[in-house]
């Protein structure tokens, strides 16, 4: 089958390269302009324009993927169908309705629609989640799925690990469905749960939460968005490994305290304590927490 393919990110560059290794290989692949990056606020292509470029591929990098020339351009390239993962924008008519779209959702519909699904689903201790190749239609995440399959959440996986994974999973199950074709057969929109896109909120370590809970969050933003402790200089302390230390409290500091005990971290909770491995402070670089301890001694 020829195609077209639309995406942006890192997830992405791995279903894209799956693509083109098939017989499906794309004709066209449409993604999103460069933009400033890093702290040097240079302009840099999105990760899937790079590696479209070293596959030899042609790409349009459009400010607006539903207006009348990307419409023309994709026609141009005469794809049968179109395929989606991770592309970062609305996709509306007439880009909808003119081909059937087949979108790489990370998670098994109808839970996880949404923005971070891979987040919400480490955050919510599931203990799987999956792939679903869906035809995208205007409500979100709400198409048809043709396929599907489950990957399982390791207590040890973080966002990156997994989503790693998924996205291997992701490329044979698009290549799959474009080789057999299986029917599309509607979600149970009853079960259906959302993956809130992630904010500010979201990365701030709460105390008062089960421990269980933040240990779950740090794995879930890491590596790429990170989570922070506020600490009581109203600095931000990120987080980038942690473990649940079970039934155990700082000596002396209660919740919401920090304490050093033989050259280990911690952080007191209401029902235990969370020992922080690997730390970055204000303006710093990630480091283990002995080395935070000897340049940031605790009172």
């Amino acid at each position: 089958m020829r195609t077209a393919f639309l995406g942006t990110s890192e997830f992405a560059c791995a279903v894209l390269e799956r693509l083109a290794a098939s017989p499906h290989r794309p004709a066209l692949v449409v993604t999103r302009p460069d933009r400033p990056r890093g702290r040097g606020r240079l302009l840099a292509p999105p990760p899937v324009a790079s590696a479209a470029r070293a596959l030899g591929l042609p790409v349009e990098q459009p400010e607006r993927v539903n207006e009348p020339a990307v419409l023309e351009r994709i026609a141009t390239a005469a794809p049968d169908a179109l395929c989606l993962c991770a592309y970062g924008a609305l996709i509306a008519d007439p880009l909808l309705s003119t081909w059937t779209i087949y979108n790489v959702h990370p998670s098994l519909l109808p839970r996880w629609r949404g923005a971070a699904p891979i987040e919400r689903a480490i955050m919510a201790g599931d203990a799987e989640t999956g792939v679903s190749i869906m035809r995208l239609v205007a409500e979100l995440d709400a198409g048809p799925v043709c396929l599907a399959g489950a990957e399982p959440i390791r207590p040890e996986d973080d966002f990156g690990a997994l989503a790693a994974r998924l996205a291997a999973l992701g490329g044979e199950l698009l290549v799959r469905a474009l080789d057999e074709q299986p029917p599309f057969v509607p979600q149970d929109d009853a079960r259906a749960t959302y993956a809130e896109k992630l904010g500010p909120a979201d990365r701030l370590l709460d105390p008062e939460r089960p421990v269980a809970e933040l240990e779950r969050q740090v794995r879930a933003l890491t590596p790429h968005v990170g989570a922070r402790l506020e600490l009581a200089d109203g600095a931000a302390l990120g987080v980038a490994r942690a473990r649940v230390v079970a039934g155990e409290a700082p000596a002396g500091p209660g919740v919401g305290q920090l304490a050093a005990r033989e050259g280990r971290l911690l952080l007191g909770c209401a029902d235990g304590a969370l020992e922080l491995l690997v730390v970055k402070p204000p303006g710093g670089s990630a480091m283990d927490a002995a080395a935070y301890l000897r340049g940031h001694p605790l009172r």
